[in-house]
């Protein structure tokens, strides 16, 4: 990896943590360690960000009670990033399994793009209780996200593209940073029709209205049908992430 992908791939990462932060969540000898009830697992993990001043059994000790007493099962986000460096292996050591993973993928260069296609602006409620419908969310879900983007430290923008007769083809939020926009939640009601993608192009060509040059989103990394047609936006694999957990229910 060169140094410039390098280099926008931790400020994805970064921006990432930023945009994900729920009202729940506190430090623990260096980790970050949120407690939100939603269903993002990024909301409701550790985030091992410095390597603290404690023994790793003593500080996985503190976090499990923290995690047992907000009713949440424990589990670890794992990025090139996590501190101590080892800590993968010795979490594998320690029988914790390996899950969901996830690439994240950078742009670093925002093109012209025609007119954005029309969107709809969505409220935080709003835009939760839409994408919630669309993935199965439970209530208790759907308010935990809302409350999570309505409080974020940067501004939520969620928007719905529907056709000419109201109904919703496709779904997302973006987050713009700076100089930085990442896209979430891209959900389509439509698939495989190519909605997904005009509503990508319509939240990138919007994000440099309003500033930004580079872009960046996470997508499964067992998801080729996205990676593809974020590959024909132009973005590419900056890193990759994972999360463990000693509860088999996570798995």
């Amino acid at each position: 990896m060169n140094t410039a992908l390098q280099a926008l791939a931790l400020r994805a990462e970064l921006a990432g943590l930023d945009a994900s932060a729920p009202p729940q969540q506190t430090d623990i000898d260096g980790w970050l360690i949120r407690l939100s009830p939603g269903k993002a697992k990024r909301s409701r993990c550790i985030n091992a960000l410095r390597q603290g001043t404690l023994p790793l059994d003593d500080l996985l000790a503190r976090c499990q009670r923290a995690f047992d007493a907000a009713g949440l099962p424990l589990a670890m986000r794992v990025t090139p990033w996590s501190q101590p460096p080892d800590l993968d292996k010795r979490l594998a050591t320690k029988g914790w399994a390996a899950f969901d993973a996830a690439d994240v993928m950078v742009l670093d260069t925002l093109a012209p793009q025609p007119a954005p296609a029309a969107l709809q602006a969505l409220d935080a409620p709003a835009y939760a209780a839409l994408v919630g419908t669309l993935r199965g969310s439970s209530a208790s879900a759907i308010a935990a996200h809302a409350e999570r983007i309505a409080n974020a430290p940067v501004a939520y923008q969620g928007f719905a593209l529907n056709d000419a007769q109201g109904q919703l083809l496709a779904c997302g939020q973006m987050v713009v940073a700076g100089d930085l926009v990442g896209l979430y939640d891209i959900a389509s009601a439509v698939p495989r029709q190519g909605h997904g993608e005009r509503l990508c192009r319509a939240l990138l060509a919007l994000a440099r209205q309003q500033g930004a040059t580079q872009a960046y989103l996470q997508v499964g990394s067992d998801n080729a049908v996205a990676q593809r047609l974020y590959g024909r936006l132009g973005f590419v694999f900056a890193y990759r992430y994972h999360y463990r957990s000693p509860e088999t229910e996570l798995v």
